[in-house]
């Protein structure tokens, strides 16, 4: 494995991303409307339009004397949220983007293609309703809650059907939690006020962490479709996770006991199938 193209590496997740292949070795090619601001100097960027077909698969086959070949593609570029452009806007924007890359890699003979899904596919925002059972994990049918979530269902399944016309290709939707920088720390804990974090049920991930688990999802050799949640194994508060439990979800089934700040999201699939290895805390970043 040698150049890996990511999507949307101008984002904050996007720049870990970038920063971790070229770190571990690899060529990195960020596909972006914007440049990063602090993109390490061995990385290309292309300005590119993902809605535009043509230019995802100029991008991914090779661009004139930059690149002539890619062997695996990270998908990260997406309206990052629910409410930030009208509804039918945001799902058109972030679909199109996705059928894209996805059929633009199959069409360039890339099997290895990862791409950001979403915890809001798990019953997230909280509120009317909430998953099944904590903590969550992979095991029930997804319940996308916005135009948001909706259009991550709705690339789940295409790789699903991806995958099933052809076997060899692999797949991973990587359910990322709320990312922070180690900027955002500044702001936790969050117990002053933990209403403002229940619609994820207090979880997030370090963007750091978030990249290994892109890094070791392009780097493992699965076939197929997965889906992999990637949470930090803490919650954003100091107060145990318990008291939150019972004092917002005291009726939601519990499977496993509930210790000390631990996370309501479970990353254990990704730890187990990915070799995923969270490393950072906002305990430690502050």
């Amino acid at each position: 494995m040698t150049r890996v193209v990511v999507t949307g590496g101008s984002g904050k997740l996007g720049r870990a991303v970038v920063r971790e292949f070229v770190e571990h070795g690899y060529d990195v090619v960020n596909l972006d409307r914007v440049p990063s601001p602090d993109a390490p100097a061995e990385a290309v960027f292309i300005r590119t339009d993902l809605t535009d077909y043509g230019q995802v698969l100029n991008c991914l086959i090779g661009v004139d004397d930059r690149y002539d070949h890619v062997d695996a593609v990270v998908h990260l570029a997406a309206v990052p949220a629910p409410g930030q452009v009208p509804d039918v806007a945001l799902i058109t924007n972030n679909v199109t983007s996705s059928i894209n890359v996805f059929h633009a890699a199959r069409a360039a003979g890339i099997k290895n293609v990862v791409w950001a899904s979403s915890e809001t596919l798990l019953g997230i925002p909280m509120g009317e309703f909430h998953p099944p059972y904590i903590p969550v994990d992979e095991e029930f049918a997804v319940r996308p809650q916005s135009s948001y979530s909706l259009g991550k269902a709705v690339e789940e399944e295409m790789a699903r059907h991806f995958t099933r016309w052809d076997p060899s290709l692999k797949m991973i939707g990587l359910r990322f939690s709320n990312v922070m920088d180690v900027a955002d720390y500044d702001g936790f804990p969050w117990d002053r006020d933990p209403e403002k974090k229940s619609f994820n049920l207090w979880s997030y991930i370090d963007s750091r962490d978030g990249a290994q688990a892109v890094r070791k999802a392009v780097e493992s050799d699965l076939t197929g479709f997965e889906a992999f949640i990637i949470a930090s194994p803490d919650t954003v508060m100091e107060a145990p996770t318990i008291e939150f439990v019972e004092r917002y979800i005291p009726d939601i089934e519990r499977r496993s006991e509930i210790d000390g700040v631990s996370s309501l999201l479970s990353s254990e699939k990704a730890r187990e199938l990915l070799g995923y290895a969270p490393q950072y805390s906002w305990r430690d970043g502050r």
